[in-house]
């Protein structure tokens, strides 16, 4: 599903050239879940955001469902952007005054769906929040609100679910939690799960571990399984 050919991210910074990725190479298949490493700086993050098309390579090549999407225009990478993905941040990025499912509604109001009350619901019933449908965030726990934000990256049906720190602010038994739901949602509905951590706790949950370090791959624990999920979506 996801092909990375000798990536690499410099950045400019007056004159200096700061190398974040230094010739990626890496196969994500359908349904995996995939735990990236590495201590701050390492390039874990840079690489999410080009796997997402938050970002661009300086240079390599990306392929996603066998279509090459490194050089797509901005407008075509929102497309895919808004389809084939959903984010989850270790801030909830929640709004005060909504309740769960106006939360979750919201990428669907932007896309314009009809029955986006029906799907809200739905994927708040997918991350076991069916109780807590009505409630605003200041009557939810951290846990329950990073579930709102799961199911707000579920709702529009996306191949690939990427995860920054999503545990970052919980606690143990709620980071335990959070792990347990993101294995059933690969195991039981063939969700594939890209996590960034740094806590080797959280990354062992996944079923396979990618190091970083000075923005190259220095370790995978094992080589991809074959995708048997569908290619991503026509442009």
């Amino acid at each position: 599903m996801i092909r990375l050919q000798d990536v690499t991210r410099v950045y400019s910074t007056g004159e200096t050239a700061v190398h974040a990725l230094a010739g990626v190479n890496l196969e994500i298949g359908g349904g995996e879940f995939v735990a990236i490493m590495g201590q701050s700086g390492s390039g874990k993050s840079t690489l999410m955001n080009i796997i997402g098309l938050l970002d661009r390579p300086s240079s390599g090549g990306y392929a996603f469902g066998g279509r090459d999407v490194s050089q797509l225009s901005e407008d075509a990478r929102a497309r895919l952007r808004g389809s084939a993905f959903g984010f989850v941040f270790q801030s909830y990025n929640l709004l005060p005054r909504m309740t769960a499912l106006e939360q979750v509604e919201l990428p669907l109001i932007y896309q314009g769906a009809a029955d986006r009350k029906r799907r809200a619901a739905q994927a708040l019933v997918r991350v076991g929040l069916q109780d807590r449908i009505t409630h605003l965030p200041t009557e939810l726990s951290g846990g329950e609100q990073q579930r709102v934000a799961i199911a707000r990256s579920l709702v529009v049906n996306p191949l690939v679910l990427l995860a920054d720190e999503p545990t970052g602010a919980l606690d143990t038994a709620t980071e335990h939690e959070l792990m347990t739901l993101l294995s059933e949602l690969v195991d039981q509905q063939g969700l594939t799960v890209v996590l960034v951590t740094h806590e080797a706790e959280v990354a062992a949950y996944a079923r396979r571990t990618v190091r970083m370090r000075d923005g190259r791959i220095v370790e995978d624990s094992g080589a991809p399984l074959v995708a048997a999920a569908p290619d991503g979506p026509a442009q």
